[in-house]
């Protein structure tokens, strides 16, 4: 699987009020949170973006009171999960 990189120029990164080891899972948690919270990434997804777990990232929508979007790609990915685990 390949990846894509997201260049950040370096004044912008410095100007971060984030720990410079902390940087890269903070942007990732907040890049995951704002697809997600525009529609265009599903919580599966979003979740895996972010690093945490699907909980984790549950209970982060939470805490900013952002609203859960539920579709159909989202529940595919739930059944495709309770497969696995049967």
């Amino acid at each position: 699987m390949g990846a894509h990189v997201l260049k950040i120029p370096e004044d912008i990164v410095a100007a971060l009020r984030i720990p410079p080891d902390d940087v890269e899972d903070e942007l990732n948690k907040e890049l995951a949170v704002a697809l997600y919270s525009r529609g265009m990434l599903p919580s599966g997804k979003a979740a895996a973006l972010s690093g945490l777990t699907r909980q984790q990232f549950e209970d982060l929508l939470g805490k900013r009171k952002i609203i859960r979007h539920y579709g159909a790609e989202d529940l595919e990915e739930d059944l495709e999960y309770a497969r696995r685990g049967m």
